[in-house]
């Protein structure tokens, strides 16, 4: 393992390695130079690190208290949006501050991934983020209680782990809170119960990162000179262009083939204004075979010699379930679909009604859940809320006599998340049209309209088939004819998810 000499003014090999903490409990090595004994040091955990307790931290000495501010708690959150709605909810006690995302990142300027130790990042702060950490800082050293409120995904994990290392917060001082929703009661029970940083979503955030570069950082700079400028090449969409170039390439070697398929317009006799549309289905028995236009006639001549007769009549009932809530990817898909947002468009217009909006008088509201999930779960309080008001307004037949389950899609639901839901239902979007933007109420209308939707009854539809039976001189034929009528609208009333809401 080597670190930097700063007498030799070169990297060395570390004689006599030894696995310590810092006085935070930071992992690191030190041993000495080889060639001139000066002590080296080196951060990151090793294996040598098994089974070694590391030692409580240090209280560290307060200097020059009476220049420093007087803050009681300190809550330092990503964006000034999502600091301004959690100040009004947390009271005078409370300092809130925002990051505006990350306070450290990769070198832009080098890999900045040790590839020979472990793939270990080499982390710094941005020029234009210094002035930040150092106000930070200050409010930090100041502070009786430091919590660490940044969003409850592995992004949200990392930028709450980079500011407790970039800015030395005592651990003992330093909790993070988590919440899904900016309301007063999401607020307040966080707080209630803080924990400490989850170094295995960092860990896995870190993963992700190093990835993007190592991939990134070789093959972007290869477009540039090949392609074209401003291209880039990244973990994710290089395969992705992979797996559409390969599909292509499938879709051009396919050789198609031709088939033909036969319907009938029938009238029964004595009611020519009604007409029924029939497909064809088997001939003597059969699949029909018709790979060309002259098979498909010929059989079409044959049927219109032939004569028909009602056969089997199948009545039913078929029941259409309601569709989950959003998730991350299904909201993308059906803001594009209906409303024709991108995916970067939908997020930002998302977060914005997460972070929260001013509905008037100075009140700030978070008006959905976090944002960023793959979850489809929903919590009791919002369910039994989502109940009584579809009680109220539509009436008890389209209140199911349970709460509908919705399985998640993804293999790997982070069922801890909830789906994207509004955060209370009695904001309808007739409510908060004077608050929102055109874009900012078509995406609210489309997240209330699908939550609520899927805490309904199923839709319920009468369905009709018919069998007709056809003899000509040679050949025997077997058609149908099949619909459905709606029943109860059940969920419809509010939301189509095949149509128009």
């Amino acid at each position: 393992m080597e670190a930097y000499c700063v007498k030799c003014k070169t990297k060395r090999e570390i004689q006599s390695p030894q696995a310590v903490f810092t006085s935070t409990g930071t992992p690191g090595t030190r041993g000495t130079c080889p060639v001139c004994g000066t002590t080296l040091f080196r951060m990151g955990r090793t294996p040598a690190h098994e089974g070694l307790t590391p030692p409580e931290p240090r209280p560290r000495k307060s200097r020059k208290r009476a220049n420093r501010p007087r803050v009681k708690k300190l809550v330092i959150v990503e964006s000034p949006a999502k600091a301004r709605t959690i100040g009004r909810y947390l009271g005078k006690d409370y300092t809130v501050r925002a990051s505006v995302g990350h306070i450290r990142d990769l070198l832009r300027s080098k890999l900045s991934v040790d590839v020979e130790n472990n793939f270990e990042p080499r982390y710094r702060v941005p020029n234009d983020k210094r002035p930040l950490v150092k106000e930070l800082k200050t409010l930090a050293d100041a502070a009786e209680e430091i919590y660490l409120a940044t969003d409850p995904d592995r992004e949200g994990e990392a930028i709450a782990w980079h500011l407790q290392e970039a800015i030395d917060m005592d651990p003992r001082r330093t909790r993070r809170v988590e919440f899904h929703e900016i309301t007063r009661n999401a607020i307040q029970q966080a707080f209630s119960r803080p924990r400490e940083i989850n170094m295995d979503l960092v860990n896995a955030q870190q993963a992700r990162r190093v990835l993007d570069r190592l991939v990134g950082y070789n093959l972007s700079p290869l477009l540039w000179r090949k392609v074209r400028g401003r291209l880039s090449a990244g973990r994710v969409q290089s395969v992705a262009l992979r797996m559409i170039v390969e599909r292509e390439r499938e879709i051009e070697a396919f050789v198609p083939q031709e088939y033909w398929t036969i319907s009938a317009d029938l009238v029964p006799e004595g009611h020519p204004k009604e007409k029924y549309t029939a497909r064809l289905l088997h001939v003597d028995t059969k699949e029909p075979d018709l790979p060309n236009e002259q098979a498909a006639q010929s059989v079409a001549q044959d049927m219109q010699s032939a004569e028909y007769r009602i056969g089997n009549i199948k009545r039913g009932t078929r029941r259409r379930k309601p569709p989950a809530p959003f998730t991350t990817s299904t909201l993308q898909q059906e803001a594009s679909r209906r409303l024709g947002f991108t995916a970067r468009r939908t997020m930002a217009l998302a977060q914005q009604l997460y972070e929260g909006i001013d509905l008037g008088d100075g009140q700030t509201v978070g008006l959905i859940t976090y944002m960023r999930t793959d979850s489809t779960a929903v919590s009791v309080e919002a369910q039994n809320e989502a109940r009584r008001y579809i009680a109220s307004v539509h009436g008890e037949a389209f209140l199911p006599e349970k709460p509908p389950v919705h399985k998640s899609q993804a293999r790997r639901a982070q069922e801890a998340h909830e789906a994207i839901r509004p955060t209370s239902v009695q904001r309808t979007p007739k409510s908060l049209k004077a608050y929102l933007s055109r874009d900012q109420l078509r995406l609210y209308r489309l997240i209330w309209q699908r939550f609520v939707a899927s805490q309904m009854t199923p839709a319920i539809f009468n369905t009709l088939t018919v069998d007709i039976e056809g003899r000509s001189k040679a050949h025997t034929y077997l058609l149908r004819v099949a619909g459905s009528t709606l029943k109860f609208p059940g969920f419809l009333v509010l939301y189509d998810d095949n149509g128009e809401n």
